[in-house]
């Protein structure tokens, strides 16, 4: 088997879902690099694009994998477009990284493509906040920050005066919010599913920690591995190719109408699902890099996508 130079672009090196990506592409016989994409430094000119790092030229790269934090998605999709426009492949590109950090825009996606969503709200300065909050199907509801991560920035308003306070906090600090429906018969479970190369190779149901409403295993949820319904399956392979994400993790709800996407994470986590599952993750995304970039499948760039 012919090999290949893999970038790992990760300021966390030390970090399971790094070891794991290393592990994988090393056992299989290629080369591997962790790169800080926030140590790096570009030069951009007329049909010519250079990255550095460490004093260095980043070249010889025949594929990267984008492990971009939710803080640095900025600088980090820069440097996931500098090594499209010079030609490397990257697993998930620039712009659908992008989109997937918006979750305004990743639901107006989502909605556009027919996948399943919870009814969801959206204004800025809008003095009506009861109308606001009806249009989710009124109280309680889910108010999400556009940005955030893991858990945080979620809260659940169980009475019209809890939501009013909260939507009156986060407008007087200028901050973009969701209104969402609660989806109660969840019963503080979600499903995780794994995509890589449009299949789901894993997935897991995280549970609550008593008294708190995020399954996040970052909030003390608990996981164990799960069968997906057929319906559930095609709900996470929709969404993950409405997004344009080859790997990324769906999240999605079970409600009394059928499987609901929460969100869709461009750099999921591997330590627990694989843990959960037993799956070897890290593996089936480098068979991905193998199959798209060796077979000569791969979209060297993605900057118009």
């Amino acid at each position: 088997m012919t090999t290949m130079q893999i970038g790992i672009l990760s300021m966390r090196p030390e970090s399971y879902s790094v070891r794991r990506l290393y592990e994988a592409a090393t056992q299989r016989g290629h080369g591997a690099r962790v790169i800080g994409y926030m140590e790096t430094y570009m030069s951009i000119a007329a049909g010519r694009a250079t990255l550095m790092y460490e004093g260095e030229p980043v070249n010889m790269l025949d594929a990267v994998i984008p492990r971009i934090a939710a803080a640095y998605t900025f600088y980090g999709t820069a440097v996931v477009r500098q090594l499209e426009m010079m030609g490397v492949y990257t697993v998930n590109g620039s712009q659908a990284i992008s989109r997937s950090r918006d979750k305004l825009r990743s639901f107006q996606i989502l909605s556009r493509k027919g996948v399943g969503l919870p009814v969801t709200g959206f204004g800025h300065s809008t003095r009506d906040v009861r109308g606001l909050v009806e249009t989710v199907g009124g109280p309680p509801i889910i108010i999400k920050l556009i940005e955030g991560t893991q858990g945080v920035g979620v809260v659940l308003a169980e009475t019209m005066k809890a939501a009013e306070s909260v939507i009156d906090t986060l407008r007087s600090l200028n901050v973009n919010f969701v209104v969402q429906e609660f989806i109660s018969e969840a019963a503080g479970t979600d499903i995780r599913c794994f995509i890589v190369g449009g299949r789901v190779v894993a997935a897991m149901e995280r549970s609550a920690a008593p008294g708190e409403f995020r399954a996040n295993l970052h909030r003390g949820g608990k996981a164990q591995r799960i069968r997906l319904t057929p319906s559930e399956r095609a709900a996470a392979v929709s969404a993950a190719k409405a997004m344009h994400l080859p790997v990324c993790g769906v999240d999605l709800i079970r409600s009394d109408h059928g499987p609901l996407v929460l969100e869709v994470n461009s750099s999921p986590g591997l330590e627990g699902i694989e843990a959960a599952t037993g799956k070897d993750v890290a593996s089936k995304i480098i068979e991905h890099i193998e199959k798209t970039v060796l077979a000569g499948g791969a979209t060297r760039d993605h900057v118009g996508a």
